[in-house]
């Protein structure tokens, strides 16, 4: 599954709902960007109203994902199951290139009864950019191009998928000494690591995470940032994690207008991680922090979004001012912090606002 994207993102824009009108250029970076807006949404609907698990990732799948990754999502998968809801505005806010991944579970082929979700406990998707390949790249399309891995983690019956493999008379592509199977209809093919990790996607990024789990390439347990990043928010039931470049992006995108000026030129450099979680345990409760390195590029950037939100809070209807009161942010020692909270009626309510609809729509 291939995208190419001007450094793209997942985000979820909860914490700072109104903080940017987020304009969006009529292009096809426009329709991405908005579809992976959404993708964040869905995620964080799959674990509403639920009893909170940790999605923590196993050393193996942490291995088979490649070491430039922009963007990491991971959630506790089970909940989905659990929320009638949850399943309603998942399928609502979901966007066709990423449930497409969600659906080869169900689709994959993996067993008789189009069922082989039930297997997993925890899903990740990783947004990463693929390695050079040789002349044809160019530095341009190295920063540009973004592609889409699927990892998920539970307690696969492999015998019987194989079983099933034979009685389909499905036979596999060797890739060195690992095996990639059809995941039936959806024209993306997998990997089981071992009896609980799973990689999926299009053949080239499945190969591309085979690379880095074989050590035939650099893989995220050498990312020094972005493993520093993960140990804040992995015991929680979502998570999301940014590099340097995806940070940039985010906070263009969560600024708007205010993202051109000179004072977010200066400092956009500085922006080096960042990383978010969201808990709906007793409401919902949402947390994001960007690592800058030094106080006056934080700062900056919490002057900017305290700006935005001021201006948003004049412009906003009654549901979108009673979001934008229950957001908090602040700078400190390098690092900015965004704090949302809200009961599950308020957060219902949100999801109606005019706000919200152009946001995912």
């Amino acid at each position: 599954m291939h995208f190419k994207s001007n450094g793209a993102v997942w985000f979820s824009n909860l914490a700072v709902f109104g903080a940017a009108d987020m304009e969006f250029e009529s292009s096809r970076r426009t329709g991405l960007n908005r579809a992976i807006f959404k993708a964040s949404i869905a995620s964080a609907l799959l674990a509403a109203g639920t009893i909170v698990h940790a999605a923590q990732l196993s050393t193996d799948a942490r291995t088979a994902i490649p070491h430039d990754v922009q963007q990491l999502v991971v959630i506790d998968y089970r909940v989905m199951e659990d929320s009638t809801a949850a399943m309603d505005l998942r399928a609502k806010v979901m966007p066709p290139e990423l449930k497409q991944f969600d659906e080869a579970l169900r689709k994959s082929g993996l067993n008789d009864k189009d069922d082989f979700d039930k297997y997993v406990d925890q899903l990740a998707f990783a947004l990463f950019r693929p390695a050079k390949t040789g002349a044809k790249d160019t530095e341009k399309e190295s920063v540009d191009q973004v592609e889409t891995l699927g990892v998920a983690q539970g307690q696969f019956p492999m015998a019987d998928i194989l079983a099933n493999f034979r009685k389909k008379a499905v036979k596999p592509t060797l890739f060195r000494t690992n095996k990639l199977y059809p995941m039936g209809k959806t024209g993306m093919m997998v990997c089981f690591v071992d009896a609980s990790t799973m990689i999926f996607g299009g053949a080239e990024e499945v190969k591309a995470a085979l690379n880095a789990r074989d050590g035939d390439a650099a893989n995220l347990l050498t990312n020094g940032p972005m493993m520093d990043a993960m140990k804040s928010v992995d015991s929680e039931p979502l998570w999301s994690i940014l590099d340097q470049k995806g940070t940039q992006t985010m906070m263009r995108q969560v600024l708007g207008e205010a993202g051109s000026l000179g004072d977010f030129d200066t400092i956009q450099k500085r922006l080096n991680s960042s990383w978010y979680s969201m808990n709906f345990q007793t409401g919902v409760k949402f947390d994001l922090t960007i690592s800058t390195g030094d106080s006056f590029a934080a700062a900056t950037i919490s002057s900017l979004l305290n700006a935005a939100l001021v201006y948003r809070k004049l412009s906003g209807s009654e549901t979108e001012k009673q979001a934008l009161s229950a957001t908090d942010i602040t700078s400190e020692a390098g690092r900015l912090t965004i704090h949302f909270a809200t009961s599950d009626t308020e957060f219902a309510s949100l999801l109606q606002s005019p706000l919200f609809q152009s946001m995912v729509h």
